[in-house]
């Protein structure tokens, strides 16, 4: 998400460097590469225009303190006005209701919505430790309601059982009922999307919100149509009392024209990114942490959160004794580490949260998918355990072996051999440090203005 307008803004700071101070005419220029690169990133244009005068007001005459270059200085103001514009700070969801806290889900045909109440149930579940129950008020879509049973069961959340001849409003008071007598925390509710907003459709669920009386009305929008989602959920605001937004699909969206129009043009928060099709794929939104992934500063405190969260704490104390009595870092040991990673989330994802990532080659990023991490574990799965013990006793004849055994060529096997050795070196300069952890928190905040690569 956002690669596009992070490059662009990359070049608005090397253009302005080794300038003295910022004046109107040095950052004339440097504005109207950051107008373009807001069109471009399909920015709707009340929004640009919004960003850009408090931008030119901060930033003419501020004068460079210290080592601060003019282009970093005007990329500060650039951050902190994005921050601004998305919202400031992350909004949670208000559950502090007599249970069942009830959210009511909308938004058009295809957006995910359906996916979303899933994400949101597991969730809820695992970071809020809250019982949670969903049900399906959409009887015109097929299978919809097959759908969300089959999420359900996946994410481990209650499912209320509905018919497409049964009314929406009937579905949901039927299943507030049942969430009360079995003592559910939340209820989600998913409702009907439509290809466009419609007078019925905008009848039903308003009939739907007045029945229910929703804590939390979430309008669920495909970040892919750029300013069209922001338009779309301003529309919905106008019928219907929204608390949040969730941007879906931001992982395919190039541009987050979404992301920074939505709040200017609704007055609405984005609660959630959906940043996947998994259904762990769901993240909250840090306006000032996703300003700072568009200026290429990465995320690396949601990074480390990830780690936390889902890195298995006992499998890394076991590693970190081995090292300290001094055993070697073997290919056992780095496919443990292979899948530990794939537990935080996808190659792409990662990598958009580091700092620097703006300035790394396109042909070097467009290797890192997690098709390469599916490899490496079929080539490590092809040896002998003695050789993922001992990897110095692989040679050619071995090689051979190992890449017919994992449908791989000898090139690729040399190159993990290879990617494995740089491995070992990291792992052996991370213990003397005193862990990845704290590796990671010492880098927070204080990454150079090239980033890391």
């Amino acid at each position: 998400m956002f690669e596009n307008l992070t490059e662009r803004l990359g070049n608005v700071l090397k253009n302005l460097r080794g300038q003295g101070r910022l004046s109107e005419d040095n950052i004339k220029d440097a504005l109207r590469e950051v107008r373009m690169a807001l069109l471009e990133a399909d920015v709707a244009l009340p929004v640009v225009k919004a960003c850009l005068d408090q931008v030119r007001e901060r930033a003419i005459g501020q004068e460079v303190v210290g080592s601060l270059t003019p282009g970093q200085a005007l990329i500060k103001v650039v951050r902190d006005e994005l921050t601004t514009l998305m919202g400031e700070q992350n909004d949670e969801l208000n559950l502090r209701a007599a249970p069942p806290a009830i959210i009511l889900m909308a938004g058009l045909q295809g957006s995910g919505k359906t996916t979303s109440v899933a994400k949101l149930a597991r969730l809820l579940k695992e970071r809020h430790k809250k019982r949670v129950m969903v049900v399906s008020c959409d009887i015109y879509r097929p299978a919809a309601i097959d759908q969300l049973k089959t999420l359900a069961k996946e994410v481990h959340a209650e499912f209320f059982p509905s018919d497409p001849s049964q009314k929406p409003v009937d579905i949901a008071q039927a299943a507030i009922v049942e969430a009360k007598r079995r003592l559910i925390d939340v209820l989600l509710i998913d409702t009907a999307g439509r290809l466009h907003i419609d007078d019925e459709m905008m009848s039903e669920i308003k009939a739907l919100h007045e029945v229910v009386q929703p804590i939390e009305t979430l309008f669920v929008v495909d970040s892919m149509t750029g300013q069209d989602a922001a338009n779309t959920a301003k529309a919905f605001n106008e019928a219907l009392p929204l608390t949040g937004v969730i941007l879906t699909k931001t992982d395919g969206d190039a541009r987050g024209g979404a992301a920074l129009s939505v709040r200017y043009l609704t007055g609405k928060p984005i609660k959630f990114l959906g940043v996947g099709e998994k259904t762990t794929a769901l993240e909250p939104f840090y306006p000032d942490r996703v300003a700072s992934r568009i200026i290429g500063h990465g995320d690396v405190l949601s990074l480390i959160e990830d780690v936390e969260r889902k890195v298995d704490k006992q499998k890394a104390e076991q590693l970190a004794k081995k090292l300290e009595k001094g055993k070697s870092f073997d290919l056992e040991d780095f496919r443990m580490q292979l899948q530990e990673m794939r537990k935080v989330g996808s190659l792409s994802g990662i990598m958009d949260k580091m700092p620097g990532m703006s300035q790394v080659p396109d042909q070097v990023k467009n290797q890192l998918d997690d098709k390469m991490i599916i490899h490496m574990e079929a080539i490590i799965n092809s040896m002998t355990p003695h050789e993922r013990k001992f990897p110095d006793v692989i040679r050619a004849s071995r090689k051979i072996r190992i890449a017919k055994g994992s449908g791989m060529e000898v090139q690729d096997v040399n190159r993990l051999l290879k990617q494995f050795g740089q491995m070992q070196k990291m792992m052996k300069q991370m213990h003397k440090k005193g862990g990845m952890m704290k590796m990671m928190r010492a880098m927070k905040g204080k990454m150079p203005s090239g980033g890391m690569f």
